[in-house]
């Protein structure tokens, strides 16, 4: 489906600009900045909760010793498979 965005003239040049920088149309350009935006903010939410966690001395200490968990289970992993395969 297609619909019609209005966007400030600055922001078409810019758009503008990077599809003709990857030589793509403008409307997949203007997919991959959304999707650079969505993902930032995801990345940003995340750094948010991480700081928080730290900021609850029970809660980070619940979080590394998880990862320790995890770290030693992998590690486990790897020493049945080069086991199995005979190193």
């Amino acid at each position: 489906m297609a619909d019609t965005v209005r966007i400030k003239p600055e922001a078409h040049v810019s758009l503008t600009k990077i599809a003709r920088a990857k030589h793509i149309p403008l409307v997949e350009a203007l997919s991959h900045v959304i999707e650079s935006y969505e993902r930032e903010a995801m990345i940003r939410a995340m750094d948010a909760a991480y700081a928080a966690l730290q900021e609850d001395p029970k809660a980070w200490a619940e979080e590394l010793a998880e990862r320790e968990l995890w770290e030693n289970a992998q590690a486990v992993d790897c020493l049945a498979a080069e086991e199995a395969e005979g190193k």
